[in-house]
């Protein structure tokens, strides 16, 4: 990814400029598409409680982490009806600052509003049971996606989870110049999961997503 990402401080910068204009709104944080949101919070309920429970082995459902989290819209129809405290974090404050009142009344659950890139961001250590990261790890370069997995390892209560979701690509790095991004192919994202340290338990593509958008994996982490 080197040769894409020249220049790591403008990557970064024009990324932060980008979501700074978008509108603190479900449509906004889904570039338009604010109509596939409960298709997608569906498959990702699906997929999370194949994983949560009581039993050996299990997650926990004591608190979560939403990553790249926005005005909170994974945090309120996802996470917060399935873990009694979330954290937010987000690059963007505005966003955050949204997120308190587009949480209504659940938001007295929320355990901290983190306003961080993710390149920066250090999650407590053994503070939660499920890191979810979606839509963001392409705003992060190779070494600190890396990074950032190593760090939310260690975050992890035990039996605990991380989980992407995010775009993939058929083929190689797919740089977005209008928002500073790149879209991996899985092979990659893959291969970056596993220099963290870190092994896929478990792996689905999202279904029922407009043709015209790229194909969507989730990918459960340990």
């Amino acid at each position: 990814m080197g040769d894409i990402v020249e220049d790591e401080a403008s990557f970064y910068s024009n990324a932060q400029d980008y979501w700074k204009d978008i509108p603190p709104t479900v449509d906004g944080m889904l570039g338009g598409y604010g109509s596939i949101s409960s298709i997608d919070i569906n498959g990702s309920k699906a997929f999370l409680q194949k994983f949560l429970g009581d039993g050996e082995g299990k997650t926990g459902s004591g608190c979560a982490l939403d990553c790249g989290a926005g005005i909170g819209r994974i945090t309120k129809r996802l996470l917060l009806p399935l873990f009694k405290t979330v954290d937010l974090v987000d690059v963007t404050q505005e966003f955050l600052d949204k997120a308190k009142t587009y949480l209504g009344d659940d938001s007295k659950r929320v355990g901290n509003y983190f306003c961080s890139g993710l390149q920066d961001f250090v999650p407590e250590s053994g503070r939660y049971d499920v890191i979810w990261i979606q839509w963001v790890i392409g705003h992060l370069t190779d070494d600190h996606l890396i990074d950032f997995l190593r760090r939310c390892q260690k975050a992890l209560r035990p039996n605990g989870l991380i989980v992407i979701k995010d775009n993939v690509s058929y083929e190689g790095v797919i740089p977005d110049e209008e928002d500073s991004s790149v879209c991996r192919d899985l092979n990659i994202v893959c291969s970056l999961v596993s220099k963290a340290g870190l092994r896929i338990v478990h792996q689905e593509q999202q279904k029922n997503f407009p043709k015209e958008l790229y194909q969507v994996h989730t990918l459960a982490i340990r």
